[in-house]
């Protein structure tokens, strides 16, 4: 089938195409984000929600699956963007400090929609062997991210220089859960008591831990047993 290439109403067809996508892309969000979710929705009712047809579907995508990757994709760009900033904002700053902006600027991008939130933490997950790989590339993203801090830190003489990975892959998983938790209000808690523990966490996660010392052996009783 070809592609329509000339102009119609002061715009290309590209342009026509880019606005078709982001319609999809803006009912996907809101069907996956807010209404029944990725399982519970069709081709047809996206289509509907959008206003296109399923001929124009086809145009962009393959299936409903490309619409949620494409999501997940798009809500990750935009809170690594904000992170970013937080970062070069936050240049001068101690690593205590830059611990705090950097996860306050996480957790306030993240949660700031729901949709975006229920997209990343929830819809994504165990859908495909394809949608399982590309979540864990972003969350190995992250990961490097703290790497990278961690051993910029090391380097300034904040924190003493090991491997961090493990930590950080746990602390991955640790802000995922809980930040799921506190949406779905498992529990009650500001942002900023939220930013504190996840500080916590971090800064104990990748400072050195005191050796534990061993057990004493019991003591024998005067009877020898």
């Amino acid at each position: 089938m070809g592609t329509a290439t000339g102009t119609y109403g002061g715009r290309s067809a590209q342009e026509r195409r880019a606005e078709r996508c982001e319609r999809f892309l803006a009912a996907g969000l809101e069907l996956f984000g807010a209404g029944p979710g990725y399982r519970a929705s069709s081709v047809t009712a996206l289509c509907e929600a959008a206003g296109l047809s399923t001929r124009q579907f086809y145009e962009e995508f393959r299936n409903l699956e490309d619409v949620l990757a494409r999501l997940h994709l798009r809500v990750n760009d935009l809170t690594e963007q904000e992170v970013v900033r937080a970062l070069a904002d936050a240049a001068a700053d101690g690593f205590e400090q830059r611990v705090t902006v950097v996860l306050r600027a996480y957790v306030t991008a993240v949660t700031r929609d729901p949709r975006r939130l229920r997209i990343t933490f929830v819809e994504i997950v165990g859908v495909s062997a394809a949608l399982e790989r590309q979540r864990l590339l972003r969350r190995a993203r992250w990961v490097e991210l703290i790497l990278a801090e961690a051993a910029a830190a090391a380097a300034r003489g904040e924190i003493a220089p090991r491997d961090h990975r493990i930590a950080a892959t746990a602390f991955i998983g640790a802000v995922n859960g809980l930040l799921h938790d506190w949406t779905a209000g498992q529990f009650e808690a500001t942002l900023d008591q939220v930013v504190d523990e996840l500080t916590g966490l971090l800064l104990g996660a990748v400072r050195p831990r005191e050796r534990r010392a061993a057990p004493a052996a019991p003591k024998a009783s005067p009877d020898g047993r």
